[in-house]
């Protein structure tokens, strides 16, 4: 239905009665049913009253507490030239130019159209010009809040977007870290393996003389040749692991990975951190990823407030003002110019559901995303959780498994040196000789499992990151979503 021009014909009672009208229509909301709220424990299972009450201070840079320079290097480059946080930002760009055009219809539009014709008559005659020029205004009245509702899930997007941005550069960051002291725990294993290969060589050369003398047999031979073999035949993979591992850091930083190299040598020059968890109820606000489904939670609910609008009448004003002359130079005189006003009402009638079924929809959405956000929440709590109980566990597995290789090199030398003096047996040896070599092994994976925990908890306490410090706090809203939610939408 579109009236026009509609309010200067009405009656003053008239427009009494449809603003009473529009005002009820205005006053109706979309019910959602409550939501149960997160429960926040007030400390960490894993951790101790002093280590959950301990103020939670990370340094945004926190990958410098490793103590390598290379580190962080290497981190700063990645964060400059990794391409996905280059697209995260290219999604920033997008989002900020949405808000953009989200927040057009907010203000009139204003077109201008002119004209000019000469008409040169066939049959003779004066030629004569004719000239036209129309500034149109039009203005959509926000009566119902539908363009602010809109704007407002724009700039919820955009919020999301940046801590979209702000999650995939923690990730890759931490992914950095991770790979960096993956090679270096590679190459510590690597140089392992070539002392274990020294060891089986010393005790060959041990053997072989022993058999010259007839006091090894060509069976004692053939083990300990077999032994060295085996020794050997772990260098090409572990090469490899270590070539494997460092294209990967290559590609996080963004290079090609044929001119890239490590300079570090081992995780000898790698320094232990030592952080607090803090208290639980802080990682609501120190994780990007948690103010990312809050700003999206924030989204859904301005796109209910949307697709409530959109059942009510839209009003839009209109005014043009222009001037027609035969005379070009004469246009804008007083007597040729015209201005005109309108104001127009259109109202669904009939659309067999379509507006309400896209409300259900916005609403059905935000109800998901209510969910995600809690989802997210104790995620969250359950990463920070098995990081703590990892390093804890990791810490008791090193202590014992640095004893054990001390045990077993002791017990290598001891037997090398009875079989040297003929007062053990060659197995004896092997068995000392494999004891050992696994047990360095398993040292050096332990080690890299004690530092990954380390940077898995940094990521999982959100690395440092503060919203407020880098965008001026601009989850405001999201932050009030999200007592919503605790309470009821």
């Amino acid at each position: 239905m579109i009236l026009r021009p509609l309010f200067p014909l009405m009656k003053p009672a008239a427009l009494a009665a449809l603003a009473l009208l529009l005002a009820g229509c205005a006053a109706t909301q979309v019910d959602v049913e409550p939501v149960q709220k997160v429960d926040v424990p007030k400390q960490w299972g894993d951790a101790s009253s002093a280590d959950s009450a301990a103020q939670l201070v990370l340094d945004t840079d926190w990958w410098k507490q490793f103590g390598s320079a290379e580190l962080s290097k290497l981190v700063n480059e990645g964060q400059q030239n990794n391409f996905e946080i280059a697209a995260a930002m290219s999604r920033v760009r997008q989002a900020e130019a949405n808000a953009r055009i989200a927040g057009a219809p907010l203000l009139p539009d204003a077109d201008f159209a002119g004209s000019a014709n000469r008409a040169l008559p066939l049959s003779g005659g004066t030629p004569t010009t004719t000239a036209s020029g129309m500034l149109e205004i039009n203005y959509e009245v926000d009566f119902w809040g539908k363009n602010r509702a809109g704007l407002a899930a724009a700039e919820a997007s955009l919020r999301a977007n940046l801590y979209d941005r702000e999650t995939v550069a923690l990730t890759v960051t931490s992914g950095i870290v991770s790979t960096f002291l993956q090679v270096l725990s590679l190459r510590d294993r690597l140089q392992i393996a070539q002392q274990n290969v020294a060891n089986a060589q010393r005790v060959l050369k041990l053997v072989e003389a022993q058999s010259r003398a007839g006091a090894a047999s060509p069976l004692d031979l053939a083990r300990q040749r077999s032994a060295l073999a085996n020794q050997q035949a772990a260098l090409p993979d572990l090469m490899q692991q270590e070539r494997d591992a460092q294209t990967a850091l290559a590609i996080l930083l963004g290079r090609p990975p044929q001119n890239f190299s490590v300079g570090e040598k081992g995780l000898a020059s790698i320094q232990m951190p030592k952080i607090a968890a803090g208290l639980p109820s802080e990682l609501l606000t120190r994780r990007p990823d948690i103010r990312r489904a809050e700003a999206r939670l924030a989204e859904a609910n301005a796109n209910v407030a949307v697709a409530r609008a959109a059942l009510f009448p839209s009003i839009r004003l209109t005014g043009s003002t222009g001037a027609q002359s035969n005379a070009l130079l004469s246009l804008f005189d007083g007597p040729n110019l015209l201005a005109n006003l309108g104001a127009s009402l259109t109202a669904p009638i009939f659309d067999a559901g379509r507006l309400s079924s896209r409300r259900d929809l916005a609403v059905a959405q935000k109800q998901e995303l209510v969910q995600v956000y809690r989802s997210a929440v104790v995620s969250a709590l359950s990463e920070v959780e098995k990081s703590l109980g990892a390093i804890r566990s990791l810490e008791e597995r090193y202590r014992l498994k640095n004893q054990e290789v001390d045990q077993a090199r002791f017990a290598f030398e001891l037997s090398e040196i009875r079989y040297r003096s003929g007062a053990e047996d060659l197995m004896v040896v092997l068995d000392t000789q494999r004891i050992l070599s696994e047990a360095q092994n398993q040292l050096g994976q332990i080690k890299l499992q004690r530092l990954q925990a380390t940077v898995s908890l940094y990521k999982a306490l959100g690395g440092g990151w503060r919203d407020d410090v880098r965008y001026g706090n601009p989850g405001t809203e999201s932050g009030g979503t999200s007592q919503k939610i605790n309470g009821a939408s």
